[in-house]
């Protein structure tokens, strides 16, 4: 008898196998299945979900509402220079480090050329810091950084600079990334609050030359908080052992510089990049001390807070008051608050965007209220912080989707009431700063209707002569053929497919112009002087139906 192969063998064994010795399959009923979803959602906290959800939904709710800044023109238009050389060249006189564009390059490469490729990696950090801020729970306690966490999640300034691609979210990140690890050095001593630390100090060099700000008041509010301690004792100040090695230091040491050094140089391709780690603070310095053009008042900060972010002005007001805390990193947060905002005040040149990397600090302070007020007034004091959390909301949703292109400035005036000036301080929007006015879509919407339609319309002749045209060049960089002449430059043929053409070169122009053409007013941006658009009729007379031509030249006379 011819003996089995080895897999017939395992066949008739298995299918000789007692019923008893065989493991059952039991998939669990829809009703027990559905009870035990249930069970695990009664047990999950939601509310940190709650909270970075509220935060990124008002991120993320229509965020090409606006058109791009000034400065998101600018940085889109040094990925684009990427593009062509293959690395960022940093430039010292630029006060901005090289991370950001290449984060930009990265997203920009991925979706291409447009609103939702430039904000994302921003949106997506300043969601990220709503969450940074739940993770201070070990040092502060839960309800404190819950409160703090909701607080920048509604703030009109986080929300605002959370929808912007600039450089400011990322140090506000890197910076609380920084502070975070510094507390767990303290408090706990493990290699993972070393990695906190020594990234956040690496992200921040990568990210602004004001890092130099942020670290000197780190120091300095460490030497601070023990002169604080002397005073009201602290059951926590005393550093706890370490348990990093100096293996694992020399390992966070080596890797914060070589991806420093590796941004700087340009991906290697650029040394001379990296000699402007130092080179920049010259430039700063003296910018700084003068303004250049943004000049400042040292109370301009405490205008913004007064005028957008409440809770933060009630935290500055109380933060001596947290001396009263037994708390090491409450009272350490609150002097490195004050700290950073007394240094920003005293430099000169000011951009309201900083803001949001000033101001953090106090975000825990007002979470703290509650550990100031007795027994007796928590219900009132829950009434209070809940009326300011709503005040921000409003004021966000009001700025972020119904004034986020608004000039307004304010002055106070002698010659207005008190009610009349406060009237138009709660106007005033501030953090609209050089913002693009919405008249650049005139431009933009009907060039990329037609393109969208036919890629050929990328070949359309354009020419914009005018002084600073930024962030038109970025916006319309996709199309070929654009030209860009400042002050007495000029188009040797000036008939174009469209032309944008400043108030002071429209007759010179118009004088010289043949074909005829659709014309509508356009105004970049504040403080600069209007402009006049010419749609060629030959081009676009399927984009305006039975309108008839503004302008005609020579020839069609």
């Amino acid at each position: 008898m011819n003996p089995q192969p080895p897999v017939t063998n395992m066949r008739i064994a298995a299918g000789t196998s007692s019923v008893a010795e065989a493991a059952p399959i039991i998939s669990p009923a829809p009703l027990d299945a559905w009870e035990n979803l249930k069970r695990r959602a009664a047990a999950t906290d939601w509310t940190p979900w709650i909270i970075v959800g509220l935060g990124a939904f008002l991120r993320f709710f229509m965020l090409g509402i606006k058109p791009p800044h000034f400065d998101e023109g600018i940085n889109g238009w040094f990925v684009d220079q990427m593009v062509k050389n293959g690395f960022y060249r940093y430039d010292p006189t630029n006060y901005h480090g090289p991370l950001h564009f290449y984060i930009l390059f990265v997203c920009q490469t991925l979706l291409g050329r447009n609103l939702w490729a430039i904000r994302l990696p921003v949106v997506l950090a300043s969601i990220f810091s709503i969450h940074l801020t739940m993770k201070f729970e070990p040092f502060v306690g839960r309800k404190v950084s819950r409160l703090a966490a909701l607080a920048m999640a509604v703030s009109p300034g986080f929300v605002f600079y959370g929808r912007y691609s600039i450089h400011e979210v990322w140090l506000l990140l890197f910076s609380m990334l920084f502070i975070l690890g510094l507390l767990g050095l303290w408090q706990r001593g493990t290699v993972n609050y070393l990695w906190c630390a020594g990234m956040g100090v690496a992200g921040m060099i990568l990210t602004k030359e004001t890092y130099i700000i942020h670290v000197g008041c780190a120091v300095i509010a460490a030497f601070v908080t023990w002169i604080s301690h002397k005073i009201t004792r602290l059951p926590d100040a005393k550093p706890v052992r370490q348990s990093w090695t100096y293996v694992d230091l020399i390992m966070m040491a080596g890797t914060g510089l070589a991806v420093i050094i590796f941004f700087y140089s340009g991906a290697f391709l650029n040394w001379p990049g990296v000699a402007g780690l130092y080179k920049t603070f010259y430039a700063w310095f003296k910018t700084g001390s003068d303004g250049a053009g943004h000049g400042k008042p040292y109370y301009y900060w405490l205008q913004l807070i007064v005028r957008y972010e409440q809770p933060v002005l009630i935290a500055l007001v109380l933060a001596p008051l947290t001396q009263r805390i037994q708390n090491l990193s409450l009272r350490y947060l609150a002097i490195y608050g004050v700290g950073t905002f007394l240094a920003y005040s005293i430099v000169s040149y000011k951009t309201p965007w900083c803001i949001i990397s000033i101001v953090w600090p106090f975000l825990f302070v007002f979470g703290s209220l509650p550990l100031l007020v007795a027994d007796a007034y928590r219900r009132i004091l829950f009434v209070g912080i809940t009326a300011l959390l709503a005040l921000s909301l409003g004021l966000s949703v009001s700025l972020n989707y119904f004034r986020c292109s608004t000039f307004n400035e304010f002055n106070w005036s002698s010659e207005r009431s008190l009610p009349a000036n406060l009237v138009q301080f709660s106007t005033w929007e501030p953090y609209v700063y050089v913002q693009t006015y919405n008249d650049v879509w005139k431009l933009t919407k009907p060039l990329l209707r037609l393109a969208k339609s036919n890629p050929t319309y990328y070949q359309l002749v354009g020419h914009l002569i005018r002084t600073s045209t930024y962030p038109l060049p970025w916006m319309l960089g996709d199309f070929t053929k654009v030209g860009y002449y400042e002050h007495n430059n000029m188009p040797g043929t000036l008939d174009a497919d469209f032309l944008l053409v400043q108030e002071d070169k429209i007759g010179e122009v118009e004088a010289k112009l043949h074909d005829t053409y659709y014309t509508e007013p356009l105004t970049i941006r504040p403080y600069q002087d209007p402009s006049k658009l010419y749609f060629n009729a030959k081009v676009f007379h399927k984009l305006f139906p039975g309108r008839v031509p503004e302008f005609s030249g020579k020839s069609a006379h």
